[in-house]
């Protein structure tokens, strides 16, 4: 009996985690410290607990020896924690603050253990644990029979304690393999072995599962100090692995069976999913997973979806092909979530993809790819797409027949001639179905972005100047039909996209000289859509090709603006009053195309009205030129009918044709070029336009759609028309085909120029220079498509124009000539 100096109230704050479940805890508290007798405290809790509640415990601790306080009295002392019910175990320091100074608390020396003890003990743990292994009811309390295992531990069995359960563990799972033994295996199928091997496994970690509880004590003190020693459930992990799984034929006869389900189960059949989880899970746990089941499966998976893909290649088209390959790798992934192990995630998956995809992406393109784009199947492509990202090189593969695609549809386009007429349209059309399927189908992915507009320019200049001169044709529809097709902001798009196409084009000085021909036609026939569409048109192409390319274009947009003014300011100035309302617009050369000029044979009138403007004019600026253009010229005539008067607004041909049926009645197409001077060509469309288009002015005998030679004319008297102001067509604007040979000959003839000026200036600066080194400055310095042929041609011209020479030892090299 010893009495306690000093008492010390210590405040115990602790959690629980994820025990839920447990209404009541018993708790033994007590001193470790070596230098101090054990005390031992005993309290249970009856409050439910839940998960991360915390509590506070207030215990009384003695400290037993007076002159020991001193030496504890600022040190912390460990306590710890220990439940009977589970694995509850704390180990904390708590300092002791001194609250109480005195109490008295009696402490008797441990006894010592009772003669045979151990053997009685150990016997009645021995029909516990085989009453567990037997599945029968157990004799003892559970918690009789962990004190018990608590009591020879602290008596210093454990070692003989460990080794005998070990022993028992062992014994039991060694009897169990003769139920696999018992019997030949193949008076079992495969199933029915299967689950056998599962209710083998299962019940053992039961059983293993209830020991432990039981010696819980044994297995978080003994063998917990003791590194080298498995724990219980350890243990019972590894006599199963090597008495049952171990054994080659169960071994084997467990991965057949595992093997078999899964193939059933790919072949459409329903499966035990959770039996192939246990057993897989079992594989796991025992660590022979990867060796006795993962090689063989990824081999069978291989040798299966090699078969498969071979055989459905033949079989199925191609969307059907990409939507079974997309379902079959949901499939492996829903296995791989419900019972295989995460590790095979990436060899199972590599494995079907490399079998079902990366052996047939030739030919899956080759079959299909084609006809997906062609029908504009985006979500076939997009599945396409995400299939053939997940294999290597997929990408690169579907990159390069997406680019031969595009080259190939976008060449047949521009390189056939029967197109020419919807070939700027078809353009658009088809890029914007590329867009779509880039964005849509293809993540928008930048190298398939790029490698689209790659193909673009290859194939559009594929057929030198026809795109840019079609280009600038589909240009000037839209700008003349303007509002009357399209909103302001449709036509702003519709620009927008020509810009796209006009950027892969080489020859822009092509396109350049069509669309300026063309502009001048819309702004002095007064056909253009508004000058805002013009000015917005000139400004993309400034933004696109630099200030120097558009400079000259703005001249007849201002032109345009300014005849009014002018027309008022000869209007002052004119002294005898007329019946005809003369208005001149000024071009000055060299902003506004080139016209072939054409002598015709105006009336009195209309000589007597030019004759007076040009004195004006001259009066207002000396030393200039002024030169008449009939072809651009129009006008509008008063014209009577039965119906009434009308107003006829048409060209300038035109009005010398109907201005002739004022001296006579009907004339002959020869008479009336005769008096007319109009060239014979000019003349047949124009007589066409009058005599047979929708708006009849003049009949012609005989009827019919063309005029030949025998065609003879007079005025319609009966014409009718709803409207007051009748526009006739004007057949003598459309573009003739000699108008278009004599533009691309100016343009070829402007890149002679440039060729010539960028051989010289480059010379200049580099005085001797080889002929190689040369062509390949010119080729980085010019901005149009030019020929090895012609860029030597001009190099012989300067040559001869002694700009230049050759060297006399060396004939391939040129020195410049200052």
């Amino acid at each position: 009996m010893c009495q306690i100096n000093s008492l010390y109230l210590v405040k115990l704050n602790y959690f629980l985690y994820d025990y839920t479940d447990i209404s009541s805890v018993h708790f033994i508290l007590y001193l470790t410290n070596p230098d101090l007798q054990n005390v031992f405290f005993n309290f249970t809790t009856s409050t439910r607990l839940h998960s991360l509640h915390s509590f506070s415990i207030w215990l009384m601790v003695m400290c037993i020896y007076e002159q020991k306080y001193t030496l504890y009295q600022k040190r912390n002392i460990v306590f710890k924690f220990v439940s009977k019910t589970d694995s509850l175990d704390w180990h904390f320091p708590i300092c002791i603050n001194k609250l109480v100074s005195a109490a008295v608390f009696f402490v008797t020396d441990r006894p010592k253990l009772a003669e045979n003890y151990t053997e009685d003990t150990w016997l009645k743990l021995r029909d516990a644990v085989g009453a567990i292994q037997n599945s029968t009811s157990i004799k003892y309390n559970l918690e009789e029979l962990y004190q018990a295992v608590e009591n020879l531990c602290s008596y210093k069995v454990s070692p003989t304690l460990y080794k005998q359960l070990r022993q028992v563990c062992e014994d039991h799972v060694q009897a169990q393999i003769h139920q696999f033994r018992e019997y030949p295996l193949c008076s079992l199928d495969n199933l029915s072995f299967l689950k056998r091997m599962n209710r083998c496994w299962q019940d053992h970690c039961r059983q293993t599962i209830m020991i432990r509880s039981i010696f819980l004590f044994l297995d978080r003190t003994y063998v917990l100090q003791n590194s080298l020693l498995p724990s219980i459930w350890d243990t019972g992990l590894e006599l199963f692995r090597s008495h049952i799984v171990s054994d080659s034929a169960v071994q084997k006869r467990t991965v057949d069976g595992i093997l078999e389900q899964i193939e059933l189960e790919r072949n459409g059949e329903t499966v035990d999913r959770s039996l192939l989880r246990s057993l897989l899970g079992m594989l796991s746990d025992l660590q022979v997973y990867k060796d006795s089941f993962e090689e063989r499966f990824l081999i069978e998976t291989n040798r299966l979806y090699a078969a498969e893909g071979q055989r459905l290649m033949q079989e199925r088209d191609v969307p059907e092909y990409l939507h079974h390959v997309a379902r079959r790798l949901d499939e492996e992934n829903d296995r791989i979530v419900s019972y295989l192990d995460q590790s095979t995630q990436k060899p199972l998956i590599s494995c079907v993809e490399k079998q079902l995809l990366g052996e047939h992406m030739t030919a899956i393109l080759q079959k299909g790819l084609s006809t997906l784009l062609d029908e504009n199947r985006v979500t076939e492509l997009a599945v396409l797409y995400q299939l053939f990202s997940k294999v290597k090189g997929g990408l690169s593969t579907l990159l390069q027949f997406w680019r031969d695609y595009i080259k190939s549809f976008g060449g047949e386009i521009v390189c056939t001639p029967e197109k020419d007429k919807d070939m700027v349209q078809e353009l658009l059309d088809f890029k914007d179905k590329m867009d779509n399927v880039a964005q849509s189908c293809f993540a928008r992915n930048e190298g398939f972005i790029n490698a689209m507009k790659e193909a673009f320019e290859a194939f559009i200049n594929k057929r030198p100047n026809k795109p840019a001169e079609f280009i600038a044709k589909y240009v000037d529809s839209k700008l003349r039909a303007g509002n009357k097709e399209a909103t302001e902001e449709e036509l702003e798009r519709i620009l927008d996209k020509i810009m796209i196409i006009f950027r892969f084009i080489h020859g822009k000085d092509v396109f350049e000289a069509f669309y300026k021909k063309d502009l001048a036609k819309r702004l002095l026939v007064g056909k253009s859509a508004s000058v805002d569409a013009e000015k917005s048109m000139l400004s993309k192409l400034k933004h696109e090709c630099g200030a120097a390319f558009t400079s000259k274009h703005h001249d007849p947009i201002q032109t345009g603006t300014c005849n009014i003014y002018k027309h008022i300011n000869y209007m002052q100035n004119q002294s005898e009053p007329s019946n005809i309302e003369l208005t001149v617009n000024i071009l000055t050369m060299g902003y506004w195309p080139s016209y072939t000029p054409m002598e015709v044979h105006l009336p009195p009138e209309m000589v007597k009205l030019q004759e007076v403007f040009k004195l004006f004019y001259l009066g207002k600026h000396s030393g200039r030129k002024l030169q008449w253009q009939p072809t651009l010229g129009h006008a509008v005539l008063k014209a009577e009918f039965k119906e009434g008067k009308k107003e006829l607004q048409v060209s300038l041909f035109q009005t010398l044709v109907l201005l002739m049926f004022n001296e006579g009645e009907e004339f002959s197409i020869e008479e009336i070029r005769t008096a007319t001077g109009i060239e014979e060509g000019e003349l047949r469309r124009t007589l066409q336009s009058l005599a047979c288009g929708k708006a009849r002015v003049l009949n012609k005998n005989p009827r019919g759609k063309d005029v030949e030679d025998g065609d003879r004319f007079n005025f319609n008297n009966d014409f009718k028309h709803k409207l007051f102001r009748i526009k006739i067509n004007q057949i003598q604007m459309k573009e003739t085909v000699e108008e278009q040979v004599s533009t691309t000959e100016r343009v070829f003839q402007d890149r002679q120029y440039q060729i010539d000026a960028a051989v010289v200036r480059i010379m200049k600066m580099r005085k001797t220079l080889s002929h190689n080194l040369l062509v390949s400055e010119l080729y980085n310095q010019l901005k149009f498509p030019v020929k090895p042929g012609d860029l030597k041609k001009r190099i012989e011209s300067l040559i001869d124009r002694d700009y230049m020479e050759r060297d006399k030892e060396t004939p391939n090299q040129y020195h410049y000539v200052a």
